[in-house]
């Protein structure tokens, strides 16, 4: 079976940033949906047609991966609107009131910097304004079920950008 729209395809991947440097990898494969909400765009176009077995090299921009990075997207928050165990690193998907609303308005963020005063959110994707090199092996193609088409995915959010 080839890969067309829609089906699920399951993929093993190798992630680097333009100068080679390992950023992800996954050798047990996941699946995800093609011609729904669970990948990128470019990477759903680089797929098209391929069969099992089949190992995909793709060149992505920041436009046609995480997109540029965007200034505007850092936040400063006051501490004291956030639990005590918040640490650099989480995602959030909600922010507290009182968070201003640009913010707010950001499907998930990142927690940069926790200071005793403020915290630094980030409302970037982490390979925001990065180049990337992706290499796919296919180790499977299906059709979806009835909940995965009602869906558009299969629950997998690693390759696509959120909301």
């Amino acid at each position: 079976m080839r890969i067309i729209n829609p089906c699920v395809v399951a993929l093993s991947w190798q992630l680097t940033d333009a100068q080679g440097q390992a950023i992800d990898h996954c050798d047990e494969p996941a699946e995800f949906f093609v011609g729904g909400s669970d990948l990128l765009a470019s990477i759903q176009h680089g797929l098209q047609q391929a069969e099992v077995g089949a190992v995909i090299k793709l060149h992505l921009e920041p436009r046609d991966a995480f997109g540029d990075y965007d200034e505007q997207r850092v936040f400063l928050e006051p501490r004291n609107l956030f639990a005590a165990e918040l640490s650099a690193g989480m995602v959030l998907n909600t922010l507290p009131r009182g968070c201003s609303d640009a913010a707010r308005q950001c499907d998930m963020v990142f927690v940069s910097d926790v200071y005793p005063e403020h915290v630094v959110l980030e409302g970037n994707h982490p390979l925001a304004g990065m180049a990337l090199h992706l290499t796919l092996t296919v180790h499977g193609v299906r059709a979806p079920t009835d909940a995965e088409q009602q869906a558009q995915s299969t629950g997998q959010a690693f390759l696509r950008v959120a909301g």
